[in-house]
């Protein structure tokens, strides 16, 4: 908001006003019209007026023709509605503020906390006063000039320009200042702002705040009003920018501009570096890259030199590495893509004075007084020179200053996170930020406040904090004005404590119990368990207990000890409050656990029973699980596990230790055995047939006849003579002994190597016949066996013996008829064996 001075009409000013607002094109937003503008007079921020004004005039403001050395580049588009009116006010002491609100700001804004929703906005303009200078109102306001049409490109070096006008001449001072919330519950219907002060937005605090919108990386020049630096992640951003009219030495009006700034996720193709490297923490040494990371860069080339603009360093690698020799101010150059498409070069200094370490310490806690700051600032080659202090009081906008050992009164108690800016002589520039507590009342730290003593006791009271300590009563006690007097009350006595830090003061207060004796109960004597441990008891108002013997009590020294007892002991314990004692003793018996041993872990054969062996010195047992136990109450049952399992025997006895003491046995079940002997097969008289056994690690076959060997699992059978079947027993063993048997028929055929296929077949599912198969005998292999239709097409095809066709083709059952079959085999001589015929398939 800005305004021009048009004159004296009845001895009061006139002014043309106008209120500029900006909106992203295609927000689906609408401007406010009419918007309310009210006007404040500064002297008591009492209500003049409020005046409605419409959009007089509105336009469209864009980027049509992007750098070309940006990657992604953004649409940079704004609608921006101007609202004139002209306003008369008498003159004011203090002066006036024009404000104007909207609701609400868009949301997600990067630079404002996530806890809040529906920020508003609240746009001010600042008539001076005559109190100061009887022709301040008689001003010009300074009126924002800036191209707002920049592309920011997320951390890469920017520039925006604030800078501003002044027609009357008035000097102007640039400084990020905080951004405004609205005043007023939103709604369809425009409402004016409430009077001054205003409330800031909520900033998101520590990475962003009014005076480091951007981060810590973006500055603003105070004499330009150019904010430059590096800016932050993608997106939006509230900045707001504060002009002070200077006139003679004296700031009579103090104009702002609120803006979005909206960060894109872009790349220039840029030499971008940092305004200046510090090396004044001793990071030697220097690394420095390019800012901008930007595909468009095709080469780049680092020079360093030193201050007679001698090149100390050359490199062409996207980052420079150097040690500097000695301490002084170089300069670092760098040129990206040198004679092609978006050139660019850029310098800066690097300060290399190390030994450079910010600090600074505070005094004063208390609210009614100022709070001192001391600077503690240290440099090894130069002075510290300046001084920027925010002293972190969020309530106020004047909680600044430039002094070097500054003092500020917080209106507000609470921490307050106070934040040093300081330079030094040699240019070195660095930040530090500290806690300050600021309260009501100095803490008092007590050590202790409800206490017993014994009558004529000298007891010390020990009291913390910062100030002067008072003690009250005054009665049987010394140095009532130190933390720490010394009391000797003849009867209960409260003791009150007042400490004054400098104004501020805070009470508290100590019970002193006098007693004439210390009451002390025990427990009764006991038995336990032997090795058990057992926790002493006592009823008592003692101080300090002394518990004997020490070496058998974990600490001897607290009220109720826990105790390990091996054989009959009598405790005794002291109880003492100052010069009063009492005695007691507890003796505990300790008995023996009962012996209980359930048998080592075994292991059995699959659905084989195991005879438990349980043996106790124990009144009582039992075994648990039950199930599976010839009888859980003997200590030798029978046990039927159907699979692993943990039998725990439990004993318990009458002689002293109650406790049950339990052993545990493990019977582990082996799997089940799965001896196999070979599918039944078919050979001729003579042919050697391998057999092959599993499942075991130790074979026995019977009978023994026509084997090679009996006791292998893979012995050779022949058989010389015809028999119609030959049938052998396979008995198997496991590692525990444990068997299994399996058993294979061979028949035996007086023939040479032949297939056989049977002439016909049914195949209606009845078991019987119901495929057309090849039978092998004397056959190394089957290298086919086809079945064809009186066609010629092939039906079915396999290499397997026994398998076979089931009379379906496509799944659809053949009708009655007569197929072709042919078969190709190697005997097992080796010799190629074939043979065709025809079956018949019979419904």
């Amino acid at each position: 908001m800005f305004y021009t001075f048009t004159g004296m009409i009845n001895g009061q000013y006139s002014y043309n006003v106008t209120l500029k607002l900006f909106q992203r094109c295609g927000s689906g937003r609408q401007f406010p019209n009419p918007a309310i503008i009210s006007i404040f007079n500064k002297t008591n921020n009492s209500r003049v007026t409020d005046i409605s004004v419409t959009i007089g005039n509105q336009e469209t403001i864009s980027i049509t023709n992007p750098d070309p050395c940006i990657t992604n580049p953004p649409n940079v588009c704004y609608e921006v509605a101007y609202y004139n009116f002209a306003i008369t006010l008498p003159a004011s002491a203090a002066g006036y503020i024009l404000a104007s609100h909207v609701n609400y700001r868009i949301s997600g804004i990067n630079n404002l906390s996530s806890g809040y929703n529906n920020v508003g906005a609240t746009y001010t303009a600042d008539i001076p006063g005559n109190i100061s200078n009887i022709t301040a109102p008689e001003n010009n306001s300074a009126f924002f000039t800036g191209n707002d049409l920049v592309v920011v490109c997320a951390n890469n070096n920017f520039s925006y320009s604030f800078a501003a006008q002044d027609t009357d001449g008035d000097s102007l001072r640039y400084s990020f200042c905080e951004a405004y919330n609205s005043t007023a519950p939103g709604g369809g219907t425009a409402l004016p702002p409430e009077p001054p002060p205003f409330p800031p937005v909520p900033y998101n605090y520590p990475d962003f705040y009014e005076s480091q919108p951007l981060g810590g990386a973006v500055q603003i020049n105070a004499a330009t009003g150019l904010i430059t630096g590096i800016a932050p992640d993608v997106g939006a951003y509230v900045v707001t920018v504060c002009v002070e009219e200077i006139r003679n030495g004296i700031v009579i009006a103090r104009q702002r501009k609120d803006i979005q700034i909206n960060i894109a996720d872009c790349d220039i193709a840029a030499a971008s570096l940092q305004p200046e490297y510090l090396l004044c923490k001793n990071t030697q040494p220097i690394t420095i890259a390019n800012q901008s990371n930007s595909p468009l860069i095709v080469s780049t080339e680092w020079e360093f030199s030193d201050q007679t603009n001698t090149i100390i360093y050359t490199s062409a690698d996207p980052i420079a590495t150097y040690t500097f020799p000695a301490i002084g101010i170089y300069t670092v150059k760098l040129v990206i893509n040198r004679n092609q498409t978006c050139s660019d070069s850029a310098t800066a200094l690097i300060r290399v004075f190390p030994g450079f370490t910010p600090g600074f310490t505070s005094s004063g806690i208390c609210i009614t007084n100022p709070t001192l700051f001391t600077d503690q600032t240290t440099s090894v080659y130069g002075t510290p020179n300046s001084w920027t202090w925010d002293f972190g009081e969020t309530s106020s906008s004047n909680d600044f200053s430039s002094l070097q050992n500054p003092s500020y009164q917080y209106p507000q108690t609470g921490i307050k996170q106070a934040r040093l800016i300081v330079t030094d002589t040699r240019g070195c520039r660095d930040t530090i930020t500290k806690p300050v507590t600021i309260i009501d009342k100095p803490p008092i730290q007590l050590a202790f406040r409800d206490t017993l003593i014994c009558r004529n006791d000298m007891l010390l009271l020990q009291a913390g904090g910062t100030g002067n300590f008072s003690w009250s009563p005054l009665v049987n006690i010394t140095n009532p004005n130190t933390a720490t007097p010394s009391v000797s009350p003849t009867v209960t006595t409260k003791y009150y404590v007042e400490l004054n830090e400098s104004g501020c003061v805070n009470k508290d207060s100590v019970l002193i119990r006098v007693v004439n004796a210390v009451s002390l109960q025990a427990m009764n004597d006991t038995t336990i368990c032997k090795g058990d441990t057992i926790q002493l008891k006592i009823i008592s108002d003692a101080l300090q207990y002394v518990w004997t013997p020490g070496g058998q009590i974990i600490n001897p020294a607290v009220k109720n000890p826990f105790v390990i007892t091996n054989t009959v002991t009598s405790y005794q314990v002291t109880a003492i409050i100052g010069g009063c004692s009492a005695i007691e003793n507890i003796t505990v018996t300790p008995f023996p656990y009962p012996v209980v041993d359930a048998g080592k872990d075994v292991s059995i054969c699959n659905n084989a029973s195991l005879l438990l062996n349980g043996i106790t010195d124990g009144s009582s047992w039992s075994w648990r699980p039950a199930n599976r136990l010839s009888n859980a109450s003997i200590l030798n049952p029978i046990a039927f596990p159907p699979r692993t399992t943990d039998y725990i025997l439990t004993v318990t006895d009458t002689k002293g230790c109650p406790k049950p003491v339990s052993d545990t046995i493990k019977v582990t079940v082996l799997p089940k055995m799965n001896v196999y002997a070979g599918a039944d097969t078919a050979v001729i008289a003579g042919q050697p047939l391998q057999l092959n056994a599993s499942g075991a690690v130790a074979y026995s076959w019977l009978p023994p006849d026509n084997l090679s060997a009996s006791t292998i699992p893979n012995p050779v059978a022949i058989f010389n003579d015809e028999s119609a079947s030959f049938r052998y027993k396979l008995i198997g063993y496991n590692e525990e002994g444990c068997k299994d048997s399996a058993y294979i028929t061979i028949k035996v055929f007086k023939t040479g190597p032949s297939v056989f296929v049977p002439t016909g077949f049914t195949p209606n599912n009845d078991g019987k016949n119901d495929l057309l198969l090849p039978i092998a005998v004397g056959m190394k292999n089957i290298d086919y066996f086809n079945v064809y239709n009186r066609w010629g097409q092939l039906l079915f095809s396999t290499q397997v013996n026994g398998q076979g066709w089931d009379g379906k083709i496509n799944g659809q059952l053949q009708a009655t008829g007569t197929f072709v079959w042919s078969v190709k085999a190697t005997d097992y001589t080796g010799k190629a064996y074939f043979q065709k015929g025809v079956a018949t398939l019979i419904r």
